[in-house]
C-alpha cells in the first residue's frame, strides 16, 4: 500500500519538478561595490570640500594623513592616497566601511579620533562633540 502512493507522489511531482529544472535564470550583472556601505545624504562632493579639508585634514590639528598614520605607507587598516592630485573618490571609498549611517555618531570615523570614545592609536584628534569638525561630520548625513 505504502509502495502504490509512493508512485503517485513521484508521477505528481516529477513533471512539476521538470518544469522547474527548464526555468530560464535572470543574470543581475556584477554586485555593486558599494553594496551595504555608508553613503552619506551629501555624498562625495561634501567629502572632497568639507570633510576631507576640514575633518580629516583640518588646519592647525593633526592630520589623518600625515606620514605613518592614514597615508599609503600607515600601519592602519583605513590608508588614503596623499600624492597630488588628491584621489577623492578612492578615499571616499575608504573610508565608506568606517562610517554608519544609520547612527552617525557611532561611526568608527568619528568615535575614534574622538576623546572619550574608542581607542585610537593617533590619540584624541577632538576633546568633545562640540568642537566644530565633529559638527562638519555630523552635517555630511543630513540631506
Amino acid at each position: 500500500m505504502m509502495r502504490g502512493r509512493a508512485i503517485t507522489l513521484v508521477a505528481i511531482c516529477a513533471p512539476a519538478l521538470g518544469l522547474l529544472a527548464g526555468c530560464p535564470t535572470v543574470d543581475l550583472g556584477d554586485t555593486p561595490e558599494d553594496v551595504g556601505l555608508c553613503n552619506p545624504a551629501k555624498g562625495e562632493t561634501y567629502f572632497e570640500t568639507m570633510i576631507w579639508p576640514t575633518y580629516l585634514n583640518g588646519a592647525g590639528k593633526k592630520q589623518c594623513t600625515q606620514a605613518a598614520c592614514h597615508d599609503p605607507s600607515g600601519q592602519s587598516a583605513l590608508r588614503f592616497e596623499v600624492s597630488m592630485p588628491i584621489d577623492y573618490q578612492t578615499n571616499y571609498k575608504a573610508t565608506q566601511i568606517y562610517l554608519n549611517c544609520s547612527t552617525p555618531d557611532t561611526s568608527e570615523l568619528l568615535t575614534k579620533p574622538l576623546a572619550g570614545t574608542t581607542s585610537h592609536g593617533g590619540g584624541d584628534l577632538f576633546t568633545d562633540d562640540s568642537d566644530p569638525a565633529v559638527q562638519v561630520f555630523l552635517d555630511w548625513f543630513t540631506p
